[in-house]
């Protein structure tokens, strides 16, 4: 079962306005859903959908201020396993990250399409966790 998020929750994923997020719900362009009238919640992997979607990379040699202790918060986008090693993609934002871990940490941390995670970047290493 993917993730669930709440509207405020999906807007800072994807790096926009609460009230965006409601109108791509009202226009039906992110499906959401109520139970017993309660707030409307955002499944993880159409909001992981939604964010590949609208971020294209950067220009090359675009770049920000940044550290060494770099952690972008954003959602898993893609996962590929094999019987030792696993790719995870995480769109944070504009920028989508790949990183390389064994299997056996993915399957720990539960990364699936849709799960939030935060990528710390130091120098080369691309370092996973989970909030």
């Amino acid at each position: 079962m993917s993730a669930r998020y709440r509207i405020a929750e999906a807007a800072v994923l994807l790096g926009v306005s609460d009230d965006t997020v409601r109108r791509w719900i009202d226009s039906g362009r992110l499906p959401a859903s109520r139970e017993g009238g309660g707030p409307a919640h955002v499944d993880g992997a159409d909001l992981a959908r939604l964010a590949a979607e609208l971020h294209e990379a950067p220009e090359p040699g675009a770049t920000r201020g940044s550290s060494a202790r770099n952690r972008l918060a954003g959602i898993v986008t893609r996962v590929v396993r094999d019987t030792v090693m696993a790719q995870v993609e995480i769109q944070a934002g504009p920028f989508r990250l790949v990183s390389l871990m064994s299997r056996e940490a993915a399957d720990e941390l539960g990364l699936e399409v849709g799960v939030r995670a935060v990528a710390t970047v130091k120098a080369t290493q691309v370092s996973v966790d989970v909030p």
